[in-house]
Formats: C-alpha cells, structure tokens, sequence
C-alpha cells in the first residue's frame, strides 16, 4: 500500500461513518481497532455511557507487547466526534475532492489526522516502532472534553511528548488558551405591556449589564497580560448566546445569557469569572428591583509552552513554519496533566471546520503522513 494515496483512502473510510457527539462513537473505533490489529497492534477500548446512556468508547492502541505499558514516550490523540451537519449538506458523509482539497464533515476535525497516522503505521511492521508509541481516540471532544475526562479518570500512565490533533495548517501549537464560561440569570416582574410601570423587565436589565461587562472587558484589555504566540494575543471574550421573554405583550420577567471567555495561558480564566461576579454585584446594587445571579460552568486553564521534550525540534527540522498559540479549545490542556509535552498541530484550517465548508488539502495529508512515519520511527 502506498501511505500516501493511503491517507485519503482511509479519510474516505472515516468520514463515511457518522460521528456527531449525538451518537456513539463505536462503530469508528471498531473500524480504527479491526485496522490496527490486522497490522499486529495491541488495541483496547475502554467504553462507558454518556448522561443520555449512549455507548461511548476511547481507546488505546499500541504495536506492542500484548501488555499495555504505563508510560508512553509519544502518543498521538485524536478525537472521534464531529460537530451535527444539517441536513442540506446532503454529500457530508462522502468525501468529496475539488481543486486540491478533500470536502466531507469531519475531514480536518479531525478524520484527515487519524487518517494520516493510520496511513503512516499501514507500511510499517509493528516490530520497527518503540512499544512506547500509542494512539489515543477520544469520544465528546465537541461537548466539552467529556471522552478525555473519562479516560483520565479511569486510567493512570504518563507521557513524555503528546500530539493533539487538530487542524493548524500543520504549524506547531505549543500553547493553548483556556476556556471559561459562565450563565447570567436575570429576573424581573412580569406584567402586562400595556401598564410596564407594575412590571420590572429582566430583558432591560440585562442588556445594562451585557453593555457594562464589554466595556469594562474593553477598557481593561491592555492593562491585561499578553502573548505575542497568539492572534489576538489577550483573552477574549463573547456574549454568543441571549434568551428572555415570553410573548411579546407581557413586561419579561426572565433574560439568561452565555458569557465565554478564552485566557491566555499566563491568564487565570478564573480572573474574569471574578470581574464578572463583581459587575453582577454592582449593577445588582443599581437595580434592586431584579435579581442577577452568575452560574460558573467553566473555568479551564490552557496549556503553556514546555520547557521539556524535543518534540518541538522534531517538527521544527521536518515542517516549515513557526510554533504558535491556539486559540480554540482542545484536549491539549488536559492532556498536559500527564504530558511533559504537548503540541497541538494537524492538517487542515479550523477556519473551514464546523460547516459545509470543510476540507482538508491533500498536500497537508500526503506531508503530515510523512512526518508521522518519521516520528514513529525515530
């Protein structure tokens, strides 16, 4: 087989098995484990049930021996999940090529990666890779991390150099951004439009506030710290999400809006979830009348630049272009709980992903399976 036509041969593969967080990953990780071990791989799947009592499933595959070893000195991770496609995108599940780019969901977020590593070890005998290499597959990356959380908890090893993938262009994502993400509940009075004087509407009230959190975001954003690795190269923050009301002749009595914010690694993400909680207070001492309540859903860190492992130097001396932040959320910075080192990097942009739109190059396949192979063996 050549791994170079291999990497879109399997992508095709991968992206005809649907994978939305919606329903279980299985049926992928049976086709990623029936590969391998036709291969001479060791493979083990480590199931469970999501809160909706969907079979879920992560897995860890490694050449060998038959015993699964505590410590890895390089794993590559992927996750197995895609975001839903509606259902205009009629041709999602079937690989599409046009002008150079492989279409399809899930073709960079991110099949095209596993497929590039399976295409990798397909010419390799498992007795010329370090026992010590792994793959990792994760279910629920989309939904917040939820496979990886499962298998940290339910496992113990360590490892030396780890690669998460996810679509960068194939440059090296050496820190990451945390997340943080908080609900703001306002209730007022309902009463009838036509006497607004015996209600209190919340949706008012809560529109104050959202323009007092983003001016102050904004008037407080350069005194913040920065990282020229990133663009932009501060945390950031966005209201994405507001509900309120009920008909449109009663005064609302209830508005609830979605804060997110993503910090730099030298940024506590629970620093803004502390501003946030003193903006609450102080338009709830303005506003008597309502009241406001901060719901704290997350406040992760990111991950920083490791000053250990040569992984980096690798990538450095096999890929062009320079290291850079990562803006988007993944499962790096859990993965750095148990990694000396992590790099975020895949083929592909995230800029396409999460849409109809989505497409890997074949050049970044064809290269990114190269470079693997050069690592496993090395």
């Amino acid at each position: 087989m050549n791994p170079e036509q291999s990497a879109a041969e399997i992508l095709r593969e991968l992206v005809a098995i649907p994978t939305p967080s919606a329903v279980s990953n299985l049926p992928l990780l049976h086709w990623v484990a029936a590969f391998l071990e036709a291969r001479g791989w060791c493979v083990e799947i480590l199931s469970y049930e999501d809160e909706s009592r969907i079979a879920k499933a992560n897995l860890i595959a490694w050449p060998g021996p038959s015993t699964r070893s505590p410590n890895f000195d390089l794993a590559f991770v992927c996750h197995t999940d895609t975001v839903p496609y509606t259902s205009e995108w009629s041709g999602a599940l079937v690989l599409d090529e046009r002008d150079g780019q492989l279409h399809g969901c899930g073709s960079c977020d991110v099949k095209g990666a596993l497929a590039c590593f399976l295409a990798a070890v397909s010419s390799l005998a498992p007795s010329a890779i370090s026992a010590n290499v792994a793959l990792i597959l994760t279910a629920d990356e989309e939904i917040g991390c939820k496979g990886m959380e499962q298998l940290l908890a339910s496992t113990e090893f360590r490892i030396g150099s780890a690669i998460v993938s996810e679509p960068t262009s194939l440059r090296a994502g050496v820190a990451g951004k945390g997340y943080g993400l908080a609900r703001i509940n306002v209730e007022g009075r309902e009463a009838h439009s036509a006497f607004p004087q015996q209600g209190v509407s919340a949706i008012s009230a809560a529109a104050r506030l959202i323009v007092r959190i983003e001016e102050a975001f904004a008037s407080n954003v350069h005194q913040a710290p920065a990282d020229a690795l990133f663009d932009p190269p501060r945390t950031t923050l966005n209201i994405g999400v507001i509900e309120g009301g009920t008909v449109k002749n009663i005064i609302p009595g209830r508005c609830g809006f979605l804060v997110e914010w993503r910090s730099i690694p030298g940024d506590n993400p629970v620093r803004v979830l502390e501003q946030l909680r003193g903006l609450v207070e102080e338009a709830q001492a303005a506003e008597p009348r309502v009241d406001i309540r901060v719901e704290a859903l997350r406040a992760e860190p990111g991950f920083a630049q490791s000053a250990q492992g040569g992984l980096q130097q690798k990538l450095h001396g096999l890929l062009a272009g320079e290291p850079v932040g990562i803006s988007f959320g993944s499962e790096a910075g859990r993965m750095a709980r148990i990694a000396d080192e992590v790099i975020v990097i895949g083929p592909g942009d995230m800029r396409s992903a999460h849409s109809d739109r989505e497409c890997v190059p074949i050049a970044e396949l064809v290269c990114w399976t190269d470079v693997l192979r050069k690592l496993i063996l090395s």
